[in-house]
């Protein structure tokens, strides 16, 4: 198997293997929909944060508002008395006033807390320090995880517009926000490797050979961005170790300089003609004037 670095720019995404005989347009879609789903896990991962110490969203028309303002405008939130969490709720006021802050109480918030760290673990950037490449199936294992742990603590469900239910129901909107332009549709979606764009109608092995032991690492971005910048033909990691390297010989020069002393030079043991002066008798002779 192929095993491919997926890099966004200059930071590491994940490992993914594959197959030199795979086709491109394929290879684009599989490593796209493993880009987006693992977006999708830690905006879930995000929101479900705030659900665990506030409680569900409130509607849109009430979000931001002033208890006061909202009385005066006698708004109410029909879905908090449906939505209740598992146990009752423990009230923790959303100081901006976007969730209703009824949270859940804390056996409940461990759940949720609990499955939001082993779904970001499933699909982290750090797996691919540990050599363990990230698959579809397992984006969408952490997603049932999620799924799942909202189930447990909101037996009734949550709001049709609460953020988590509109991630799960594919219903999200994420225009004009930052998490929107990280997205990349598969129709906009490149593969770059060696400074060359990996199009769609070729095959893998017509850019890397028909060696399935070959790593290789290729970046993904949007179309019309331009070729991403090459790799660095030394590492940082390798960066830091030769610095440290250079710096270590050049304490160890300056302290051999410091040691430097050429004094024994004047004692007896280092005169060359020693040895010569005690065979011709002419060793300790002291001239002295008369």
């Amino acid at each position: 198997m192929v095993r491919l670095h997926v890099k966004k720019g200059d930071e590491s995404q994940f490992l993914f293997d594959t197959s030199v005989t795979v086709s491109v347009e394929e290879l684009v879609k599989q490593i796209t929909a493993i880009y987006n789903g693992r977006l999708k896990v830690e905006r879930i991962c995000s929101e479900m944060a705030e659900l665990a110490e506030h409680g569900i969203t409130m509607p849109p028309n009430m979000q931001g508002l002033a208890d006061e303002q909202i009385e005066d405008l006698k708004l109410k939130d029909e879905w908090a008395e449906r939505c209740v969490p598992s146990g009752g709720s423990v009230f923790k006021k959303d100081e901006i006033g976007r969730r209703n802050g009824h949270a859940p109480n804390d056996s409940m918030k461990k759940v949720l807390q609990k499955t939001m760290e082993e779904a970001k673990a499933l699909i982290s950037k750090k797996q691919a320090e540990a050599n363990v490449c990230v698959t579809l199936e397992m984006v969408k294992e952490a997603t049932d995880q999620l799924r799942g742990a909202a189930m447990i603590v909101y037996p009734m469900g949550l709001p049709p517009h609460d953020p988590i239910r509109m991630e799960f129901e594919n219903n999200e909107d994420l225009s004009g926000t930052h998490a929107g332009q990280l997205v990349i549709e598969e129709p906009e979606s490149q593969l770059w490797w060696a400074g060359k764009e990996l199009q769609r109608k070729q095959k893998l092995s017509d850019y890397v050979g028909k060696n399935e032991k070959t790593k290789i690492i290729v970046k993904i971005q949007k179309r019309g961005q331009g070729a991403p910048g090459r790799e660095p033909v030394v590492s940082e990691e390798e960066q830091k170790k030769l610095m440290m390297h250079y710096y270590r010989r050049q304490e160890e020069l300056k302290k051999l300089e410091e040691d430097e002393d050429i004094s024994y030079m004047n004692a007896e043991w280092a005169d060359s003609n020693s040895l010569k002066r005690q065979f011709q008798g002419v060793k300790d002779i002291k001239w002295k004037p008369r």
